[in-house]
């Protein structure tokens, strides 16, 4: 793939991304306080619309780029350690919880307690760990985008968590970063 078809795909995947987050997402959010079946098929067309994009950017030699074994031993830890992370997330809240289908209480416990959104982190983590892989500047792209669509999705249930729950939320937010507080960082 050329470099201007690249940026023309990057461009249309973040398009999409924000029509599917910020405008249908939101709206559902706004109008029944909960997802429909549409917009949650919708968030999985915009994440699948990434998971594409990556692939038809692999490299041409994929997968033998090729790394030393300290990157190739971090890569797959990270990579592996986020799935394992991000599916335990999305096990744990519950899958109509995970996808916005149903809402009943704030989430503060396990790993909740240090991000506001640790599936988003761990699925970040799981594609640095592929750009450590496969350290590709598509790649890098891939990774960028994946950090557009993660923001996103999270400024429209952020959104929705404020209306839902209040002053519960906000006290919330003041005590937890929405992705990681490192030791020592402000709030």
């Amino acid at each position: 793939m050329t470099v201007p078809v690249y940026i023309g795909a990057a461009i249309f995947v973040l398009v999409v991304t924000f029509v599917v987050f910020r405008v249908a997402v939101r709206r559902d959010y706004l109008r029944s306080g909960r997802l429909t079946v549409l917009s949650t098929f919708l968030e999985y067309v915009a994440i699948c619309a990434w998971v594409i994009f990556g692939y038809l950017n692999r490299p041409p030699d994929w997968p033998a780029v090729h790394v030393g074994a300290t990157q190739e031993i971090v890569g797959w830890v990270l990579f592996v350690g986020g799935w394992i992370l991000t599916l335990t997330g999305i096990l744990r809240l519950g899958l109509g919880r995970s996808h916005g289908l149903k809402v009943n209480a704030l989430r503060q416990t396990g790993l909740y307690r240090f991000s506001r959104n640790p599936q988003a982190v761990a699925f970040f983590v799981a594609i640095l760990g592929y750009l450590i892989l496969w350290p590709t500047w598509r790649n890098a792209g891939v990774l960028v985008l994946v950090a557009v669509l993660l923001h996103l999705m999270i400024l429209s249930e952020e959104d929705h968590l404020r209306d839902v729950f209040g002053e519960e939320y906000e006290r919330y937010c003041k005590r937890v970063a929405r992705y990681v507080r490192l030791k020592g960082q402000s709030r």
